[in-house]
Formats: C-alpha cells, structure tokens, sequence
C-alpha cells in the first residue's frame, strides 16, 4: 500500500501540469525570501549595526567603533543568509499549501476517474492550512536543531518529530476533501502507523535540498493515494 501509493506520487510530480503548480511555488517562494531578506537587511541597517557601533562608542573605544559596526554587519549578513536557507522549507510549503487542492484534484482525476471528486477546501481554510504546514515544518526542524549537538539524536529527532506532523496534517488534507472531520480522525488512528510511515516519506523529501521544494507537491499526491487505499480498506473490513 505504502510503496506503492509512494511510487505513483513521484512519478507524478513530474507531471507538466504539477510541474506547473511547482514554477509558481517555487516563484513565489523567491518572491516571499528576496521580500524578507530586503525587510530583515533593511531593519539591520537601521537598528542593530548602529546600535553595536554606538555602544562600543559608549565604552570610549572610538577606534574600535568602525571595526565591531563591519564586523556585526558581517555577522548578522551571514547569519540572513543561514537563516532563509533554513526557511527555503517552510516558505515553499506555506505557498504550496495554497494550491493543493489542484494538486489533489488531479491526481484524483487521473487515477480514479470513477471516483466520487473531492470536495476543495474554501480559501480561509486552505490559508489555514497553509499556515498549519509552516509551524509544523518550523517546529521540526528547531526541535530537531536544538539536538544538534546529540550525535545521532537530531537526525532521529528530525524524522520522528516530521514523520509524525506531518504524516498527520497531509493524510487530514486528502481525506478532508471526502470525509468529515470525526471518520478522518477514526481513519488515523485505526491506520496511524501507516500514516507515520509516509509522514517519514514525506520527512526525506523535506531533508534533501533543493528536493525539498517538492516536498508539498509528493506530500499531497502521495497521502492523496494513501488516503484511497486506507478507505478502500476500511471499507473492505467494516
């Protein structure tokens, strides 16, 4: 059920038309770090260099003044830079979190045609949604960062906490669209170490670079196939 669910959703986010919903993610994630970096430079320039320099300008070390300003300017540049990169992840799966129901939709028509479609979120709860997937992918990675210094540890951190969140939020994305809100809660549980393990699927995405910017779009596709087999089942077995 897993690997199989799994291969089709990576054959399909090569798909033109996912492809599609992949240049706009990946367009308005740009977009959104080159807005941030320009804010967070801006407010920098503005407050913390010169706060550094006056300080140091306070400590009556006037020839150290210029120096520590370059010098914190140096720092807090790389320190941005650091930061978007860790932020690549969770920006893209924000702005992905807007389309997909696009995704869902075709994977759905493509692969159960005589299927009852699924029901698209309303715009409020899908920017919900979105917002769900951001702290989810934030939270992971600090949790798993605040390991770091745990050889071995971070790395089971990482994939345990994100294997878990999001395994959850994504399975309750494609099964939202045909249950309501009690039977998607009954499906998990009864089926939850099925969802961990595509969670941990979804979680390898995540860790890769560059790769993880598909990550919403295998997410979507792959817990859209998974949902399908997991009612078909319980369907089967009630």
């Amino acid at each position: 059920m897993l690997i199989a669910s799994a291969q089709k959703a990576i054959g399909e986010i090569l798909d033109p038309k996912l492809r599609q919903v992949f240049w706009k993610t990946l367009g308005l994630t740009i977009l959104a770090l080159i807005i941030i970096w320009n804010l967070t430079t801006l407010g920098l320039e503005t407050f913390a260099v010169p706060f550094v320099s006056d300080w140091f300008a306070s400590l009556s070390l006037p020839s150290w003044t210029g120096t520590m300003g370059l010098f914190a300017a140096i720092i807090a540049g790389l320190g941005l830079a650091v930061g978007l990169t860790f932020l690549i992840g969770p920006v893209s799966a924000v702005i992905a979190g807007l389309f997909l129901d696009d995704v869902a939709e075709h994977v759905e028509k493509q692969d159960y045609p005589n299927d009852k479609p699924g029901t698209a979120m309303p715009l409020g709860r899908s920017i919900i949604m979105s917002l769900k997937f951001f702290g989810i992918v934030i939270l992971g990675n600090l949790l798993a960062l605040m390991l770091l210094l745990v050889p071995g540890v971070n790395l089971i951190a990482f994939f345990a906490i994100n294997g878990y969140l999001l395994g959850r939020e994504y399975f309750e994305f494609a099964a939202l669209r045909h249950h309501d809100a009690a039977t998607v809660r009954m499906l998990r549980s009864r089926y939850s170490g099925t969802i961990i393990m595509g969670g941990l699927m979804i979680a390898g995405f995540l860790a890769i670079p560059i790769v993880n910017l598909m990550t919403p779009l295998f997410g979507a596709a792959l817990m859209v196939h998974l949902h399908k087999a997991i009612a078909s089942k319980a369907e089967r077995t009630s």
